[in-house]
């Protein structure tokens, strides 16, 4: 609280009815400076070194199949509609006990949920085969000449 000094006269001190912010601005001064000096010894990241990420063209071999999923969840092995993801499953542990075993590259319509795209690579996954992979449209730069 403060005293007003310097006023007509009256009957003794009264109170002011204003607040004093200069404790409070410099409360908060020394709080931000507090603040900029530890930040960047709070956010030190440890150094990594993360992969390059490189589009390799694929080699496709007589031995690789295909699954395709359309945007309804349709399943296709070679071009063959499977019925169920039960037949999925046979047909891959048909295949997985191949030497050398096959590669699966899954192609997958842009509209497809993924959720069928999950129960393809599950799927795949409970079959025994190890390599899987996603085959995509190449990008002709349509992000990069803007």
């Amino acid at each position: 609280m403060a005293m007003n000094v310097g006023g007509p006269p009256s009957d003794g001190p009264t109170m002011m009815a204003t607040i004093n912010t200069t404790p409070l601005v410099d409360v908060m001064l020394v709080l931000l400076i507090i603040f900029l000096i530890t930040i960047p010894v709070i956010t030190r990241e440890r150094k990594v070194e993360l992969p390059k990420a490189v589009n390799i063209p694929t080699v496709t071999k007589p031995e690789n199949i295909t699954i395709s999923v359309d945007s309804a969840g349709g399943i296709y092995w070679n071009n063959q509609l499977i019925p169920s993801l039960d037949g999925l499953i046979n047909q891959v542990k048909f295949v997985a006990v191949k030497k050398p075993q096959p590669e699966i590259h899954i192609r997958a319509d842009k509209k497809t949920r993924f959720e069928a795209v999950g129960r393809v690579i599950y799927a795949i996954q409970r079959g025994g085969i190890v390599k899987v992979g996603f085959l995509t449209e190449p990008d002709h730069g349509i992000r990069g000449s803007r």
